[in-house]
């Protein structure tokens, strides 16, 4: 009787975090560009790199999801 309970049982399914990084990014971009009103060439660098690491983020899960899907 117990090995049907294991069999049953669940484990917990745990957050994705590679999906859960556009939450973070999102109000970091407005942030940005608000605390560095004053320095507009450090805030244009720092947005630029920051929006930079967000777009190479979705390319690579875009292409994790391809090369998981011709296997």
């Amino acid at each position: 009787m117990s090995n049907e309970f294991e069999a049953r049982r669940r484990e917990p399914k745990k957050p994705p975090f590679k999906f859960l990084v556009p939450i973070i990014y999102a109000p970091i971009l407005p942030l940005i560009r608000i605390s560095l009103k004053k320095q507009p060439i450090l805030r244009d660098r720092v947005f630029g790199v920051v929006l930079a690491a967000a777009l190479i983020h979705g390319g690579y899960l875009v292409s994790d999801l391809y090369d998981q899907e011709s296997k």
